[in-house]
């Protein structure tokens, strides 16, 4: 039996703590949380719709009953087609956590798994990741290769 399991609702704060736990490790050590309260909603709907296009595994802690070990996040974006990928279909891995109590064991290697094999049922040829220095031998792994990325960000106020 697999340790890893599709999120549900019921797991929307353990699954906000680990992306929490992974914003402080790779963004910033001092970033609050007081934004949790107000994602909670949106991430338990979110973790409901299990036919759209977002899907988190999770591996429950094995010593702390109720709490989750590992959690691995993305979603599936369209983008118009182009040559190599004419349905336009591009995964997107943007949270991998494991608590840091339950590091190297596998976690985020089996989480990992499970999130490509779903983004393979659903014929997604393409995944894109960032990958901090510490992550990115287990990406290499699983076959992950760096790009020319040009990316830009622009942050919108609200309206």
């Amino acid at each position: 039996m697999s340790l890893v399991r599709r999120a549900t609702p019921e797991d929307a704060p353990e699954v906000l703590r680990l992306r929490q736990v992974m914003i402080h490790a790779v963004f910033d050590a001092h970033s609050p949380s007081s934004w949790h309260a107000e994602s909670l909603p949106t991430v338990r709907a979110r973790l409901a719709d299990t036919e759209g296009s977002f899907a988190a595994f999770v591996i429950d802690h094995p010593d702390r009953p109720g709490a989750l070990a590992a959690l691995v996040a993305g979603t599936i974006d369209y983008r118009i087609g182009r040559a190599d990928n004419p349905l336009g279909a591009v995964g997107h891995v943007f949270s991998v956590a494991t608590d840091p109590d339950a590091r190297h064991r596998g976690y985020a290697r089996a989480g990992m798994e499970a999130l490509l094999g779903w983004f393979r049922e659903r014929g997604v040829p393409q995944v894109d990741l960032n990958a901090s220095a510490e992550a990115e031998p287990l990406y290499t792994a699983l076959g992950f290769v760096r790009k020319n990325d040009p990316s830009m960000r622009l942050s919108l106020p609200p309206a």
